[in-house]
């Protein structure tokens, strides 16, 4: 090989090697800007704009004290309605209820249950034909704090004329303060935020089309 050839070959690597850093380094500033933007607290009901009533409340199922957050918030009169997304098939709106420490027949008749969704997209797509069926314009949105702008996005795009109002639910085994020091949460975090990216890229691409 001759020293020219090595030499090219040098600069590619180098170059490649810098881009690689650069990725990183913008991967992991964009990593502390999301785990910054997690909402450390429950809306405040009293302000106006964060405790509006909407035509419909949506649990994403998956984590601790949404559903109880939800049927507090229909309790509440936030909303007319609650839909309980990605429920396990046999489960019931007695049973939930009842997990919940609820009486069946105090809110049983406003209560509706998904059972086709299996992940986040599936989420949006499932309470997207709930809302059509229903006729809804507005909807509060409870899922996990970490959860939340994934979820937004993704609903955005499977009912884009629908008003979301976001309402996190603070997880109380997610360490927010000093993340990094705490295995769970920081890998909770970093597949969160991939899955966020990845979001990104498929809302980029959704706006394209649309346009």
């Amino acid at each position: 090989m001759t020293g020219s050839r090595r030499g090219t070959l040098a600069r590619l690597a180098g170059r490649t090697l810098a881009g690689l850093l650069l990725l990183a380094a913008v991967w992991g500033l964009g990593l502390f800007w999301f785990a910054a933007g997690v909402p450390r607290h429950a809306p405040n009901l009293d302000d106006p704009v964060a405790g509006r009533a909407t035509d419909a409340i949506v649990v994403l199922t998956g984590g601790s004290n949404r559903l109880a957050t939800g049927l507090e918030l229909l309790a509440a009169g936030r909303a007319r309605k609650l839909f309980v997304s990605g429920v396990y098939d046999g489960v019931d709106v007695q049973e939930l209820l009842k997990l919940s420490r609820r009486a069946p027949t105090e809110m049983e008749c406003c209560i509706a249950l998904g059972y086709s969704a299996d992940s986040t997209i599936g989420n949006a797509y499932e309470t997207a034909d709930w809302m059509r069926d229903q006729g809804f314009r507005s909807l509060r949105v409870v899922t996990a704090n970490y959860h939340m702008r994934r979820s937004l996005l993704e609903l955005a795009m499977a009912m884009p004329d629908i008003e979301l109002v976001p309402h996190p639910v603070v997880a109380p085994t997610v360490h927010l303060a000093d993340w990094w020091l705490w295995p769970g949460t920081a890998n909770l975090l970093v597949n969160e935020y991939n899955k966020l990216l990845m979001t990104y890229g498929r809302y980029g691409l959704y706006r394209a089309v649309e346009r």
